[in-house]
């Protein structure tokens, strides 16, 4: 099974690995650092052997990733894959901003049905059936957010089920959460967030999240 180094340690940012198949351009290794995109979270970009890894593709358990066509690599050799570091780090904090959004939304509307979400290295977005405007409750989200934050809480994750992959974050005393991702350690990483409100439609409220400044 493929070793997820990006679940070990989510701030690895260059790994030794081996390549166990090629298939012209969908390349698989042994194991790896670049998440694929899964659960509206973005996949990673970087390199592999100094390609481009143009796609990175969940099949299963395993990954593909798609590297240039000419890239000449073959099973068993060892070779380097390295991170875009600094967009995996704005998709960590920005993927646990939203997962902190969405469980304060969710417990000042209970009940509230979730109905899409993606994560970009720019901002993330959580769509929801609801029949109100939602930026009316931004002021207490946005609040206990900051808290949250100002209080650089542990934020733990594991696996819940590990021959089914799957996983969860926690922060004790606040809330265990079902999630796949990469997330920071620590609640204080985050810093200040923005929201916005998009009506995409009638019955449709979206919450779009940002990071404050460039980091």
């Amino acid at each position: 099974m493929l070793i997820k180094r990006f679940w070990i340690d989510p701030y690895q940012r260059t790994l030794d690995t081996r390549v166990v198949a090629v298939d012209g351009a969908a390349v698989r290794v042994a194991e790896t650092i670049c998440y694929a995109f899964s659960g509206g979270q973005e996949s990673d970009r970087g390199t592999l052997a100094g390609f481009e890894i143009v796609e990175a593709r969940k099949d299963g358990h395993d990954i593909v990733y798609t590297l240039p066509a000419d890239h000449g690599l073959a099973v068993g050799p060892p070779v380097r894959m390295e991170l875009d570091w600094p967009r995996r780090y704005r998709l960590m904090r920005l993927h646990f901003a939203a997962e902190l959004v969405l469980e304060l939304l969710c417990r000042l509307r209970p009940g509230v049905e979730k109905i899409g979400a993606h994560i970009a290295a720019d901002k993330a977005r959580i769509d929801f059936a609801l029949d109100e405007n939602v930026a009316a409750l931004f002021p207490a989200i946005e609040a206990e957010v900051a808290a949250i934050v100002a209080a650089d809480l542990a934020i733990a994750c594991d696996f819940s089920d590990e021959a089914a992959q799957r996983r969860y974050w926690e922060i004790a005393g606040l809330a265990r959460v079902p999630c796949g991702g990469t997330h920071p350690r620590r609640t204080g990483e985050i810093g200040p967030i923005g929201l916005r409100r998009r009506n995409v439609g009638r019955g449709k409220e979206r919450i779009e999240v940002t990071l404050a400044g460039a980091g």
